[in-house]
Formats: C-alpha cells, structure tokens, sequence
C-alpha cells in the first residue's frame, strides 16, 4: 500500500479539484469517468460513489476485483496533479462508509438523491505528475 502525500490529502478533500478514475473493460479498453464523489477517509483508502449498478465503471470495477486489475485515478487542481494506481478492494452497499457517502450526496443533490454502492480502492503507486514537480526531476538518459 503506498502513502498518500498531505498535498494529495488535501485535493481528495476540496471540493473545487478535478477528479477521475480509469478502468479497462474486458478487451483493455480504457474507460475514464470524471467522480467529484472521490475522497479518503481513513489517509489510507480512496473511496467513490457509484450511482449505477450497470455502469460500465462500476462493470469493470467488479471484473477488476476478480482479475486483480488496477484502476488508475487522477486528482488535479490548477498546476498540482497526482496519479494514484491501485486496486479495488470493496463494494460497499450499507456499512457505516456507505451511508456517510450517501449523505455528502443528499447534501449536493438533495434528499432523495441515491447511490447503488462506494468503492474502496488501495493505493499501490502514488506518482506527483504536477509540471513543476516533474520538470525539477534529473532527466532520464
């Protein structure tokens, strides 16, 4: 399980930062899919909502699970960007997590807003893709 940076932290917390997660289906082909929802909750787990049971996300995150794939996730804000690689670890459809999600939803979109599930992802790579921090890197020969 890699760590997840305080930089990061702070942008799965704001509101205002962009937020994608990217899959593959059964023949590799990508999926990405932007989820405002995407967050941590214990510094150690990436969490999401899923709205639809027959998403083609939340498809390929089940066939992920079973084929130990990894899904790749992008958090960016203004000039700073982190990619997070990892491994969907949990479907969650009514433990205390589920329900918390549920009610940051309700919050946004309003009391009879519904979800179908919350992914748990472990992160494994965590890699700063921000321009000043890469550019400031040796370069590779």
């Amino acid at each position: 399980m890699a760590e997840l940076p305080e930089e990061l932290l702070g942008l799965l917390g704001d509101t205002g930062s962009s937020k994608v997660v990217g899959t593959i289906d059964d023949e590799g082909i990508p999926h990405v899919v932007a989820k405002g929802s995407l967050t941590t909750l214990d510094n150690k787990t990436i969490v999401f909502v899923e709205g639809f049971e027959g998403s083609l996300t939340n498809e390929n995150l089940i066939r992920s699970t079973r084929l130990h794939k990894k899904v790749a996730i992008n958090v960016t804000k203004g000039l700073i960007s982190y990619q997070v690689k990892g491994s969907p670890q949990k479907y969650l459809k009514s433990d205390p997590v589920f329900q918390q999600m549920l009610q940051k939803i309700r919050e946004r979109r309003g009391p009879d807003a519904e979800i179908a599930g919350v992914w748990a992802v472990t992160p494994e790579e965590v890699r700063n893709e921000s321009p000043g921090y890469r550019s400031a890197l040796p370069r590779q020969q």
